[in-house]
């Protein structure tokens, strides 16, 4: 008889921990101060050092998200596509609302999120703090919300865009249930590998690829900072050496390609 497999729960993301420690060590230090405790049994400890974000970070292949896109349920392609190609976080992605897109203005605006991990402690909030934004967003995705509006209505009087057949009343997809459908299709598709946080980072990284600068996909994802963006994504920009590169190839382009000029022939 084959024994049960046992599943590996995630761990805590580095910066809860940091978090955590920190008040540890401010607990403990207090006490130490206040003479509750002799010694700080935190003195001289140290978290591992994180991994490096270029070695953490996982971005999916274009024709994976391709696949993603036709195997998802018709009722879920649309979410994969806001956060492919729009880079919304999930928890924005479920709060969209027919009154955030401007088809002919071509944008999306972000207005809420819906936070919590199950229908029962869903509840809708304000974006993060500095992520209220309007994306400028590719004519087919809209096609592709308007087409979603068509087959399924959007719900209630708030007029949800994306919802969850199978959930309560409201259907809010909640992290649970939208991550759910998710690895069903990358399952399917072989991208096991890959969260749907992961398609935001597909999408930033197109607009790097397209030498977007550091505020307009700053502005796009809804950092708070330029520097997030780059503490995140600097290793997708080009370096000093990729630039010189390019440049010193298309001089050299230039050169070569140049055709002789006839001194011999005269103005017209």
């Amino acid at each position: 008889m084959s024994q049960p497999t046992k599943t590996r729960k995630k761990g805590l993301e580095p910066s809860t921990i940091t978090t955590r420690f920190n008040y540890v060590r401010a607990a403990f230090a207090a006490a130490t101060r206040d003479r509750v405790i002799g010694i700080d049994p935190a003195t001289n400890v140290k978290l591992p050092r994180r991994r490096r974000a270029e070695a953490a970070m996982t971005i999916p292949e274009p024709l994976g998200v391709r696949k993603a896109l036709e195997v998802a349920p018709k009722y879920f392609s649309g979410f994969i596509a806001v956060c492919a190609f729009a880079g919304l976080r999930l928890g924005e992605a479920a709060g969209l609302q027919v009154s955030d897109i401007n088809f002919l203005g071509r944008t999306i605006t972000i207005n809420r999120q819906i936070q919590g991990s199950t229908a029962a402690t869903s509840t809708i909030e304000p974006p993060k703090y500095g992520s209220e934004r309007t994306i400028h967003v590719p004519r087919d995705l809209l096609t592709m919300i308007s087409s979603h509006i068509e087959k399924f209505a959007p719900r209630g009087d708030e007029q949800w865009i994306f919802w969850n057949p199978n959930g309560d009343e409201r259907g809010l997809w909640n992290r649970n249930s939208a991550s759910q459908v998710w690895r069903t299709t990358r399952r399917q598709v072989g991208l096991d590998a890959y969260t749907l946080h992961d398609l935001r980072h597909f999408y930033a990284s197109g607009l790097i690829a397209d030498n977007c600068d550091v505020v307009t996909v700053q502005r796009a994802l809804g950092h708070s900072s330029p520097t997030i963006t780059l503490g995140t994504y600097a290793h997708l920009w080009p370096s000093a050496e990729d630039k010189t590169r390019a440049a010193a190839t298309s001089l050299m382009e230039t050169v070569l390609s140049a055709k002789p000029v006839d001194k011999a022939a005269k103005p017209s």
